[in-house]
Parts: structure tokens; sequence; C-alpha cells
């Protein structure tokens, strides 16, 4: 019992445990709060968009008119089949 000083708390230790407490809830309710705004914040995708591909190519140059239905079938089925090989 050497650091009591008695049983009586004095004045600067009421002020201690009072400046504590309030600490210490305003630190539960700071982490509620964040914690909550976390997990019902909508997510964002960062993801940058690939490249289209050479049937995408293919597709929007037919939709708009670049090329007809016969040169776009001509052109699948070159893209499907593999590169061409030269002898």
């Amino acid at each position: 019992m050497m650091f009591w000083y008695g049983h009586d708390v004095s004045g600067w230790g009421w002020f201690a445990m009072s400046a504590g407490m309030i600490l210490f809830w305003v630190l539960i309710i700071t982490v509620a709060v964040l914690l909550f705004r976390t997990l019902n914040s909508p997510q964002e995708h960062t993801r940058t968009p690939s490249a289209p591909s050479a049937e995408d190519i293919l597709r929007e140059r037919l939709a708009r008119g670049e090329i007809d239905e016969d040169e776009y079938r001509r052109r699948l089925e070159a893209l499907r089949s593999g590169p061409a090989t030269k002898s």
C-alpha cells in the first residue's frame, strides 16, 4: 500500500480517470463509425478496361458500315482459323 497514499483518490486522480474514460469512449465510437462507413461504402472498381478483341473491332466496323456482311464473315473466319502461314 505504499503507492496508494491512503484509500482516497486525489483531485488529479479523478481528473485523470475522467479524461481517460472520455478518451476511451471517443476512441471506441470513432473506430465503430469508421468501420461502419467502410463496410457500407459502395465498392469502386479501379480496373482499367481491357483492350477490345479483334472480333470486337470487326463487329464495330460492320455496325458502322465500314465493311459489308460478306467481308465481315470472311474476315471473321480468317480470325478464327488462326494465323496464316506463308511458305
